[in-house]
């Protein structure tokens, strides 16, 4: 087999790669174990100063790497470009405070002299998807290596250029051989890594079947692991939102990259009161959407990752309308090149409808009206996932309420839900576990060890 990237916007293959053997995968390993022995002895200085060239190699390269983007993966050239900024932000953050978020932590509450040391593990996997290319692997990458840890990363084989791209960044910023590896490896030898004993722990962001098997892997082999799993986020509508201003929410929360984002609001839960303006109002704007080539700046719908991510909306789509939920806009594919979909509402549908408790990976919306905001919390809460949602109201008091009662790892008010450095990142429910970002990212897999040093002497 070999890896390819093919441009969803016309489907045509631009460049292939060739898959590592078995023998060359555990090479890979026993080079990332190597460099962990010197690695961690660095001081926060060194890993400075390399994850800070890194940053500034992103900003000075953004066009290049935005391009890769969107070729492998059809994401808009300004989101595109949008990822690759943030990637820097976080490199950033990481690169200064790291040190102060691994500081020892003195125990003041104990009639001992004691602190918390934190060290790092090893080596680490990571199993990344395509939506984010750069994103997703920087908010792993950056603070673990910060931390002291090396890291290997098996890249969704979408995404090879951009894979890639990363190794070949880090090398050139003077990032020392097995700190970082990328792994062009079929999905069939990642518990063959998690199962060596020279692995610590794993991070997967993708689907649940791929979060089921890496987690049981990684408890087969008592590894530590953190999953981001899907999620089918409530964006919740009060009747005393400003409706112009949620409607504007209301689209840029479901179209980031296509609707492909985890995080994207999927479920829109309005109470009946301002339904039918609602409704008016979203679906002009969604029509509104121009659908063309990712790369011109004008487009503001691009295409799916994949043909066959195109290929699987439509059935989850086609299922539930053959299940008795109404089109209000789109619910088919344009008839042109690339694996594109039309911008999608679907209403009336009901529990036992399959897109009811599914995550829509593309430009549909489901919308539901509810009698009130009680309801509105009951439906919102009626889903297998929980990782992100937002609520609407022109009372902060009452959007702080509604969002502490949402079964979610991250709730926003009054815009839709977003990713930030600072701000910590992850779900609960089948969306997942563990944290992403801010200082509790890097907290994830390092060795909070306790140092006693004896009682305090008596005064």
């Amino acid at each position: 087999m070999t890896i390819s990237s093919i441009n969803p916007a016309t489907n045509r293959t631009i460049e292939t790669f060739e898959p590592l053997t078995k023998d060359e995968t555990l090479d890979r390993v026993a080079r990332a174990d190597e460099a962990y022995r010197s690695w961690r002895k660095t001081s926060f200085e060194q890993r400075k100063r390399v994850i800070l060239t890194f940053a500034s190699q992103l900003r000075e390269r953004c066009d290049e790497f935005a391009r890769l983007i969107t070729i492998d993966m059809g994401k808009r050239i300004s989101e595109s470009q949008k990822e690759i900024e943030y990637c820097a932000e976080i490199a950033e953050f990481y690169a200064s405070g790291a040190e102060s978020f691994l500081a020892d932590q003195p125990m003041d509450n104990v009639d001992a002299i004691a602190y918390i040391h934190f060290e790092p593990l090893g080596v680490l996997m990571g199993v990344m998807p395509w939506n984010f290319p750069f994103y997703q692997v920087t908010r792993f990458a950056a603070p673990n290596i910060m931390a002291g840890n090396t890291v290997m990363v098996k890249h969704a084989s979408n995404v090879p250029q951009c894979a890639q791209a990363i190794e070949d960044l880090f090398d050139e910023c003077g990032l020392p051989d097995g700190v970082y590896t990328n792994l062009f490896i079929p999905s069939e030898f990642v518990d063959a890594i998690i199962s060596d004993s020279r692995v610590q722990g794993v991070s997967l962001t993708g689907s649940e079947k791929a979060g089921a098997a890496v987690a049981a892997s990684a408890g087969k082999n008592l590894k530590r692991s953190v999953l981001e799993l899907g999620g089918n986020d409530p964006f919740i509508v009060l009747e005393d939102a400003d409706l112009k201003k949620t409607v504007e929410s209301a689209v840029k929360g479901r179209m980031v990259n296509a609707g492909q984002s985890c995080v994207a609001a999927k479920r829109f839960i309005v109470v009946e009161a301002v339904a039918d303006d609602f409704l008016e109002q979203f679906k002009e704007a969604m029509s509104n959407l121009k659908m063309g080539d990712p790369m011109d700046e004008d487009t503001t719908l691009s295409p799916l990752s994949t043909e066959g991510a195109a290929v699987k909306l439509q059935g989850q789509v086609k299922a539930t309308i053959d299940a008795g939920a109404t089109v209000l806009l789109g619910g088919d594919r344009p008839d042109r090149e690339g694996a594109y979909f039309n911008p999608t509402i679907l209403i009336g549908v009901t529990p036992e409808m399959p897109s009811y408790d599914e995550e829509l990976f593309g430009p549909v919306a489901t919308v539901y009206v509810v009698k009130d905001e009680e309801a509105a919390i009951k439906l919102a809460n009626d889903s297998s996932y929980g990782l992100g949602g937002s609520v609407y109201t022109k009372d902060i008091e009452r959007g702080r309420r509604v969002a502490e009662q949402i079964e979610t790892g991250m709730m926003f008010v009054n815009q839709p839900t977003k990713s930030q450095a600072e701000l910590p990142f992850g779900g609960i429910k089948n969306s997942g576990y563990g944290r992403e970002l801010s200082h509790l990212g890097i907290l994830e897999f390092v060795n909070k060890k306790l140092i006693h040093l004896g009682p305090k002497e008596s005064k």
